[in-house]
């Protein structure tokens, strides 16, 4: 009889011990599944985030207007920002931010794809000069960002930065852009467009 009740309670516990392992198991399957779902939305997010921010680039038409957009864009956003006064330094610390990430997604764009088709169509020398000066926009950005954003002298920077970018892209567009555009095929003109695309979306 003690024999029975010992051999009742082993199968008790040993059911047990299988319901908590299938508990336990049960548990870390929801815990992996739910991390699994939570990087899936991550990166669906991050990628919703990237298409957003290329969207008007790539529905602006060929790679001439949509750095004609951006172009626009980025002086809109030194509009803004020059229209500030010393007190708004949260203001134009995230405006300056806005425009820094703008302008490297733009330079990336133009330097990883226009300015080699540049190179190709014979324009080597300008192609370097746009080039060069992308360096002096980087030092604007370095200098600004090192500068109290109270200063008199941060605005009168900010206006000297836009006016070296205008200068710039005056250039590009009623020059370089349009030369480069007449003197390829449609064809190449399309690969451009969606060259230019694909390397503003790996850092928007």
């Amino acid at each position: 009889m003690a024999t029975t009740t010992e051999s009742k309670r082993n199968t008790k516990t040993n059911a047990n011990n299988t319901a908590k392992t299938s508990s336990n198991g049960a548990s870390l399957g929801v815990i992996a599944g739910a991390a699994a779902g939570g990087a899936a939305l991550g990166l669906l997010a991050m990628l919703g985030r990237k298409a957003a921010v290329q969207a008007p680039s790539a529905l602006a038409g060929n790679w001439d207007d949509a750095l004609k957009a951006e172009h626009k864009a980025v002086l809109k956003a030194f509009d803004t920002l020059e229209a500030t006064d010393d007190k708004a330094t949260i203001r134009r610390n995230m405006l300056l931010a806005h425009i820094k990430h703008a302008l490297v997604k733009h330079a990336i764009e133009e330097e990883n794809v226009i300015y080699p088709a540049l190179r190709e169509a014979g324009k080597t020398e300008q192609a370097d000069e746009l080039n060069a000066e992308h360096g002096y926009v980087k030092q604007f950005l370095y200098e600004l960002e090192n500068m109290p954003s109270t200063s008199p002298k941060w605005l009168e920077k900010v206006k000297e930065f836009r006016a070296a970018l205008e200068k710039h892209i005056r250039e590009e567009e009623d020059q370089l852009f349009p030369e480069l555009r007449a003197q390829l095929s449609e064809e190449k003109n399309k690969a451009l467009t969606l060259a230019m695309n694909k390397e503003g979306f790996k850092v928007a």
